[in-house]
């Protein structure tokens, strides 16, 4: 009797497996990735008040593939990290929290390194959309309340090369 019940059972749960596999199996071979480092460099943000400093190490978003995984699935990110979304060209931006299970603030920073806006403690795992407000080059973000405690300001100046030599090097 116990014999037949586990080869209904697989009869059952086979081919149901077989039909969700091909979805669970996406996810979580994207899970790994997560975890994986990106390319990772250094970015300077200069206070627009008194030239105070606070450097980050940040991974670079690089490829579409990187910026679409972002910050997915971490579960921590320290004080001094982050992650860079740098883009080809100015243009509006949008980003949102899904799957981002860690709380952000996201600063949004035109072509010459100026900080246009900042989202602070943008809200894990939501799927509101979060605009630039503008036209941005880069989108960096980092742990959530970071900005504020750190004392950084729209029209503060982010260092790093993909920012014109007017704002940013």
């Amino acid at each position: 009797m116990k014999g037949a019940a586990i080869c209904v059972a697989l009869f059952i749960l086979l081919p149901l497996m077989a039909a969700i596999w091909p979805a669970m199996n996406a996810r979580l071979a994207l899970i790994p990735t997560a975890h994986a480092k990106m390319r990772q460099d250094k970015l300077t943000i200069v206070s627009a008040a008194g030239g105070t400093e606070h450097s980050f190490k940040v991974e670079i978003a690089s490829t579409d593939q990187e910026k679409a995984l972002g910050l997915m699935y971490r579960t921590a990110l320290s004080d001094g990290e982050g992650m860079l979304f740098p883009y080809p060209a100015e243009r509006p931006l949008q980003m949102w929290m899904r799957n981002t299970y860690i709380s952000l603030d996201m600063l949004f920073i035109r072509a010459d390194g100026t900080i246009a806006r900042i989202e602070e403690r943008a809200d894990p795992l939501s799927d509101r959309v979060i605009s630039s407000g503008s036209a941005v080059l880069a989108v960096l973000e980092i742990p959530g309340g970071a900005s504020a405690r750190l004392g950084i300001k729209p029209g503060d100046k982010v260092r790093y090369p993909v920012f014109s030599e007017a704002g940013g090097q």
